[in-house]
């Protein structure tokens, strides 16, 4: 059965410009979802190393070595040396489309390509080769309130992209005021439709570092991936040949994983999945912290669960920080809940809290009490997606703006050390 994407995804403010001629025509200007259909040979025979490339729509990040590892959504990863973050160096684009995740151990990575997980030899970057391939895996996904889907019988994988469009329509020019109106795929709804607003590496110091908002992470000799309903399980122990080991339902809206330690804390839409991880073949469920329908990425530090909660295609709760005991991990209790304004991605520098405000910025917190987190600083007229703390006092934030890295030495006053900015055509 096709999955049909959510109609508070779909609604798109169609009213960007109006106007109106002698006739009486109305020209409209709108955003619309538009499907694109792709058959499995383009997407598996999609895959290339390209000299280096602009960021135009950045996604997740992740930091191994000296390298940073930044997603361009469905289309790719670029590649740069991070060795001086003052001067990052853009290496290479390994072009894998639908890619939106990725891990790495050694100089192998991991990445998904729509349906696939693909392993890659990255030992040169500017020649990367493809060296195994778990089919299958994936039958949908979702990246930012938008799905593609999988007909195994047609073998195709249908995606959306947004376009903007301009038609002229006869319309009532004698009219005062002009109705906003909405689509979602050509389909006109009505005005008053509601909108809607990792992991860290292995135990080991042969993986690398991803964000906290990651859907992929690397413990031991296993790949661990969450789909918007399952818990997945790879066996690495070949690094060149990743083979699907075990399957976990968790039920719907899965979102994020952090490992820590030898625990995995799963973020859905509504709560926070518990797992002990002592035997990595065999991960065993806890428990779980509720908590109101929101998007949910999860960071922790020692016996203390960080979870932000905010508004968006994936739920209308009130946005704010949920900080959790989880020194029991049977029975994990709410500690307090501090007010945000649009909270996404998290980390954390003990005593330093990180915080992602989406496009209210970045802020910086003293967690050194957990009910009594205080502010330290809020970098404003940003747009911050998510963020990697790094020993050595360093930090870096994704957003819709391009790449960040800060020197985090006085948390107090977060120093910019360069920016890695989106190119767009105007």
């Amino acid at each position: 059965m096709k999955k049909l994407l959510h109609p508070l995804v779909l609604a798109f403010l169609a009213c960007i410009h109006v106007s109106c001629n002698d006739d009486c025509e109305t020209t409209r200007t709108y955003r619309t979802t538009v499907p694109i259909t792709f058959n499995i040979e383009q997407i598996r025979s999609g895959i290339s190393t390209e000299a280096p490339q602009d960021l135009v729509n950045p996604g997740k990040i992740y930091v191994k070595d000296n390298y940073l590892f930044i997603n361009e959504i469905k289309k790719g990863i670029h590649i740069f040396d991070n060795s001086n973050p003052e001067k990052p160096l853009n290496i290479s684009f390994l072009k894998i489309p639908g890619v939106i995740d990725m891990a790495v151990k050694e100089n192998t990575l991991y990445a998904d390509n729509y349906i696939d997980i693909v392993a890659f030899d990255i030992s040169n970057p500017k020649a990367i080769k493809e060296t195994g391939r778990v089919k299958d895996v994936f039958t949908t996904g979702l990246v930012d309130g938008v799905s593609w889907w999988y007909d195994a019988q047609a073998k195709t994988v249908t995606d959306y992209e947004i376009k903007v469009v301009t038609e002229t329509v006869r319309s009532n020019c004698g009219q005062s005021s002009i109705t906003p109106i909405y689509y979602a795929n050509d389909v006109a709804l009505k005005a008053n439709t509601p909108t809607a607003n990792q992991s860290s590496g292995g135990n080991g110091t042969t993986t690398g570092t991803g964000g906290s908002m990651a859907r992929f992470t690397i413990y031991d000799d296993y790949l661990y991936t969450v789909s918007q309903s399952d818990l997945l399980l790879f066996n690495i122990k070949t690094l060149s040949n990743p083979l699907q080991q075990s399957k976990i339902n968790l039920g719907w809206g899965i979102e994020t994983i952090f490992p820590y330690k030898d625990k995995l804390f799963i973020g859905s839409n509504t709560g926070m999945y518990i797992f002990d991880n002592k035997n990595p073949e065999k991960p065993e469920r806890l428990s779980t912290f509720q908590h109101a329908r929101a998007c949910d990425p999860v960071i922790v530090h020692n016996d203390i669960a960080y979870v932000t909660l905010r508004s968006g295609w994936c739920g209308v709760t009130p946005n704010r920080l949920d900080v959790v005991n989880v020194s029991n991990l049977s029975s994990p209790t709410l500690i307090k809940s501090y007010d945000m304004q649009n909270p996404a991605g998290l980390g954390i520098d003990f005593p330093n809290l990180f915080i992602c405000e989406s496009q209210y910025g970045l802020k910086s917190f003293d967690a050194t009490s957990a009910s009594n987190i205080s502010l330290q600083q809020h970098i404003e007229k940003l747009d911050a997606y998510d963020v990697i703390p790094l020993e050595g006092k360093h930090l870096l934030m994704v957003g819709k703006d391009g790449l960040y890295q800060y020197d985090t030495s006085n948390p107090k006053n977060l120093k910019q050390l360069s920016v890695i900015p989106v190119k767009r055509d105007n």
